[in-house]
């Protein structure tokens, strides 16, 4: 089920950009300029922080805090900076590893509302980010005591230093509570561009990405103050 989602993530939002791509340079530019109104182009800007990162944290053995600046271009356009800290603590089961690691991640992009009404207290968006993280990981697992010689065998790998580039396809809904406050979640298609990893092969985590694999799925619950 996951992948068949994912793929289907993925051949929407290809599908979105082949027909933006082939269409005339005049739909295409009505796309991408703002709508002409009496509302300055400058409308201010929002700081946010997701509660399902920090929640994972809290009841399970990864999770992230992120927060996020983004401006406010005439209610339609959104560029955004995203960041946050990662951090896994994962014993596995099977294999008896420990696996630990600590970092920050950045995310760079930018959303477009695309309702009808620009201006109202309301918006859904898609977007699209940019992320990177460098980050150190220790692997660990009990001694191994050989069953004949009774020697230990330790097994043990330190800040062992992986890096990891990705892309995240974004759909979203912000919804006006009260004043400046805002409350909106995002679903995110995040697709692996370049990784390293050291010898060891593939991480079990890597910051801001979650489950290291050739892609994922995510999301966030944001409390929003616009400003």
């Amino acid at each position: 089920m996951r992948q068949y989602i994912s793929t289907s993530i993925c051949s929407l939002l290809i599908g979105f950009l082949l027909l933006a791509a082939s269409s005339p340079a005049s739909a295409q530019m009505k796309f991408f300029r703002l709508q002409k109104d009496s509302i300055p182009v400058f409308r201010g800007f929002a700081v946010s922080f997701d509660l399902v990162g920090a929640g994972m944290l809290m009841f399970s053995d990864y999770g992230q805090y992120e927060a996020a600046l983004r401006i406010n271009l005439h209610d339609e356009w959104f560029p955004i900076v995203e960041a946050g800290i990662g951090k896994a603590d994962h014993d596995d089961e099977v294999t008896r590893l420990r696996y630990k690691t600590s970092a920050p991640y950045f995310k760079i992009g930018i959303d477009r509302n695309l309702l009808k009404d620009k201006h109202g207290p309301n918006r859904l968006y898609v977007g699209l980010r940019y992320a990177f993280t460098n980050y150190n990981v220790d692997i660990s697992r009990p001694d191994l005591v050989d069953p004949r010689w009774k020697w230990e065998s330790p097994f043990e790998i330190k800040d062992a230093k992986c890096n990891l580039h990705w892309l995240e396809a974004v759909v979203g809904l912000d919804a006006k509570v009260y004043g400046p406050f805002h409350l909106g979640w995002s679903l995110r298609y995040k697709m692996r561009l370049k990784h390293t990893e050291g010898e060891f092969g593939n991480t079990w985590y890597a910051p801001g990405f979650g489950i290291n694999d050739t892609s994922s799925l995510g999301g966030t619950f944001n409390v929003i103050i616009d400003i």
